[in-house]
């Protein structure tokens, strides 16, 4: 296996359809600024890269079928490179990533680009329209009308139950969140906001509002990873890949998302995200009490507060005495979403791993700015998509 870096990243800053920066644009205008930073971060021209690993989805242009990949070598230039175009709902993006890490590290090729780049319709995201009785998915949120905040409501009411968490404590997670994304560029929400201000926003499903979740948006990211032997080539000091794992829901999963799932005998909820980031931790040798910060997949305040408690990051019940107290902060000691997270970019589905990887890899250059996590050396990254899929991804100086 070839140790792998993250020679060059690159973004399209994220916004809504119909605004003047980011609404005009098509997903292979987005992509093409996010690729074209990347290569010229890395120091690389295109026709050095061997192959193309692309996350897809049926917003995501490529000829109505989420060609994305092909969109953009023909964009860049057909130079006859593999296009590998992947496809895992919101977690496509991490999962495009992977599949370039392990042909990286696998000596198939020494250079590859990974991308993913959105223009999302107006709304919350639904089901395809496709109506099949045994899709769970279908059932859900047709049959049952409970789309995905209704869902969320679900997870927040619950942990309400459990830890005594608050509306205003979930409050406080989407302040952090915009308070960090003020030194964001490619954050498309880059002003701070007040609890009052985040109280005074409307339910969307109770007891989640307006503030709490993310909408979403339009944006694209690109990353040129590279063996650690070629990257010599170009840099004396790499990011590197410390692993990148992926996983699915397992039977004990207590989510309602297939129709034979048996009832567990204790709670355990995504259980595709556990794995994930249980596995990178186990392949890179590194644990929690590593991490220097963590770039986690927030569609809803509830996952800032739930999912470092899952993974060990804190003990249970602790997440909302380190947010009141500053510890997940980019100064505190446990730093979570440092970029602003997804409350504060919205969500271009397919772009959010490589997003993550971007901003993984700003952090541990020292090139967050304002966001900056202080002497950032472990970055962790995960996401999660529809049909019960989820990435991890660790990358370390």
């Amino acid at each position: 296996m070839q140790e792998v870096v993250v020679l060059g990243v690159g973004m399209h800053r994220f916004g809504k359809t119909g605004d003047d920066i980011v609404g005009t644009k098509s997903v292979k205008a987005l992509c093409h600024e996010a690729v074209v930073g990347a290569l010229k971060d890395a120091g690389v021209a295109w026709k050095q890269i061997e192959a193309v690993a692309a996350a897809s989805s049926r917003f995501s242009g490529g000829k109505g079928w989420g060609l994305n990949g092909n969109d953009v070598v023909e964009d860049l230039g057909s130079t006859g490179i593999p296009v590998y175009n992947m496809s895992a709902g919101c977690a496509a993006g991490g999962n495009a990533f992977n599949v370039g890490y392990s042909m990286v590290a696998g000596g198939v090729y020494d250079m590859m680009l990974v991308v993913g780049g959105e223009v999302m319709p107006k709304g919350m995201i639904q089901t395809s329209g496709v109506e099949e009785a045994t899709d769970p998915e279908f059932l859900r949120q047709r049959c049952i009308g409970m789309p995905g905040p209704s869902f969320w409501s679900t997870l927040a009411r619950r942990r309400m139950f459990e830890y005594g968490t608050t509306e205003e404590q979930f409050s406080q997670v989407a302040v952090k969140a915009r308070k960090c994304s003020v030194h964001n560029p490619n954050a498309r929400f880059q002003k701070e906001i007040t609890v009052e201000d985040v109280m005074a926003s409307p339910y969307v499903s109770n007891p989640l509002r307006l503030f709490q979740i993310c909408p979403v948006s339009n944006g694209a990211a690109a990353a040129i990873i590279c063996s650690a032997e070629k990257a010599k080539q170009f840099t004396s000091k790499p990011v590197t890949v410390a692993t990148s794992t992926v996983a699915t829901m397992t039977f004990d999963d207590a989510l309602p998302r297939a129709l034979a799932d048996p009832i567990p005998s204790t709670p355990s909820l995504h259980t595709e995200a556990q794995n994930a980031v249980k596995t990178a931790f186990e392949k890179s040798g590194i644990g929690p009490q590593d991490v220097s910060f963590t770039e986690l997949q927030d569609n809803t305040c509830y996952y800032e507060l739930a999912f470092p408690e899952e993974w060990g990051l804190c003990e249970a019940g602790q997440s909302e005495s380190l947010l009141l107290a500053g510890e997940t902060a980019p100064t505190g000691r446990m730093p979570i979403n440092p970029s602003g997270g997804f409350v504060s970019f919205g969500e271009a589905t397919t772009a959010m791993g490589v997003f993550q990887i971007a901003e993984l890899t700003w952090q541990l250059r020292g090139q967050a700015g304002g966001r900056q996590v202080p002497d950032a050396k472990v970055g962790l990254a995960q996401t999660l998509g529809l049909g019960g899929n989820a990435t991890a991804a660790i990358l370390k100086r």
